[in-house]
């Protein structure tokens, strides 16, 4: 199988023609890096990662500053007890009050704590999800790469009996010559090898709708020509013990483990809020009063101011009991979602490993039948050519060497997919 493809630049749609093969390999490398639904996981991952900071669980100090200046004009009216009276009209006034404080936790129940390993099953469980993706479109566009390989095998058998019609409605001209064949024969001939032809060309449009939903799987333009030339080659070692020991790998069940652990960092978060809160405040303030009329026409302070905030919670109406409670229904939910999760993955193995078995014994079987069903067809051709056998009978041999074949290759379309899932299910698609 050829490992490289010949590309050529679309200048105006910025689009990739395949005009050589179009390996697995590079279908998988092309679907992951245009596949939209795994960009928006990727983002997911990066504001997840962005999130899980010590800042945005409250470790670590908020410094803040604030200025107000306020001019004002007033009348003022003021009598002093030594008997000076002040009176103005629009007198101005000027406030300005600035500071810089900075605040740190000290201590509230440890919620710090429960938020930042909250946020870090977040973030290994939005990884999950991603690998999730990755794994469902692996295996759908290994499925539809494999159904493409299928879609030409049927032709490939068509064209076997294609030439076999040609075969024999060429021996039905000889013997019409000799006398030893009638116009029903010919006719009857003609119309079968026609038969096939029109099946070859209804066929060649399966093909290219199977190309063109593979070309969907990767996101490029429908009318991109692949070509595809490949076998399916079904591995036949996967073991049952094997796939469901793997499945506790599997991203989905991971990403459920995540989610269990993220209901119990969460209800610890509720807990803390039970705890008093204790923060360490400093900073500098400025604050400065100036008058054009009345008694005081300036008053400036300056300095800095170190302090400690206490918050104790007494009574809130039940709030924290009634979180608290929400937050344990949340923590056995996520754990029976993933018990859930696990039976079903379960199930699926077992069904997928017995589809895999079962489509592998009959491939098997059907290897022998297509043997035979092929010494048949050129046996009954032999007879017919001799006169020992009737145009029934080579139809008959045709028609079970057609369906031996298809039937051969649905089995081993079968068998592969039974094995794509059954990988995608043990989370070792590659």
């Amino acid at each position: 199988m050829r490992k490289f493809l010949i590309v050529l630049g679309l200048t105006i749609s910025g689009q990739i023609a395949f005009s050589q093969n179009l390996t697995l390999n590079d279908a998988i490398g092309i679907a992951l890096k245009n596949n939209l639904d795994i960009e928006v996981l990727k983002n997911n991952v990066q504001v997840a990662h962005i999130n899980n900071d010590k800042s945005i669980a409250g470790a670590l100090p908020t410094v803040t500053a604030t200025i107000n200046d306020n001019e004002q004009y007033t009348n003022v009216n003021q009598k002093l007890n030594t008997g000076v009276e002040i009176k103005r009209n629009g007198a101005a006034a000027n406030q300005l009050n600035s500071n810089v404080t900075g605040s740190i936790l000290l201590y509230n129940g440890n919620r710090v704590k429960s938020t930042k390993k909250r946020l870090e099953q977040l973030e290994l469980q939005s990884k999950q999800l991603l690998n999730a993706q990755v794994q469902n479109t692996i295996a759908g566009v290994m499925a539809g790469y494999y159904d493409v390989i299928r879609q030409q095998a049927y032709i490939r058998t068509i064209d076997q009996s294609i030439d076999v019609a040609e075969r024999r409605l060429e021996l039905v001209k000889v013997q019409q010559n000799v006398g030893l064949a009638n116009n029903a024969d010919l006719f009857q001939s003609q119309l079968d090898l026609n038969a096939l032809l029109q099946t070859k060309q209804s066929q060649q449009l399966i093909v290219t709708q199977a190309k063109t939903d593979l070309l969907l799987l990767l996101n490029l333009r429908p009318d991109t020509l692949i070509a595809i030339q490949d076998t399916i080659m079904v591995d036949k070692s996967l073991q049952m013990d094997d796939i469901l020991r793997n499945a506790n790998r599997n991203a989905d069940v991971m990403a459920a483990d995540n989610q269990i652990k993220i209901a119990e960092w969460a209800a610890k978060e509720v807990q803390a809020q039970r705890y008093p809160s204790l923060r360490a405040n400093m900073g500098f303030t400025y604050n400065r009063n100036q008058q054009t009329a009345g008694q005081l026409l300036l008053n400036q302070s300056s300095g800095p101011f170190l302090g400690v905030g206490l918050s104790i919670p007494i009574y809130n109406g039940g709030i924290f009991k009634r979180q608290e409670q929400i937050a344990a229904i949340n923590t056995k939910n996520a754990g029976l979602r993933k018990e859930i999760l696990q039976r079903t993955l379960s199930n699926n193995v077992v069904k997928a490993y017995q589809t895999y078995t079962m489509n592998l014994q009959q491939l098997e079987e059907q290897k022998k039948n297509v043997e035979l069903s092929k010494k048949l067809l050129d046996l009954t051709l032999q007879r017919y050519q001799l006169r020992q056998a009737t145009i029934v009978e080579v139809r008959q041999a045709q028609q079970s060497f057609e369906n031996i074949g298809y039937a051969f290759v649905n089995y081993s379309f079968a068998a592969k997919a039974a094995e794509i899932e059954l990988l995608r299910l043990a989370n070792n698609l590659k």
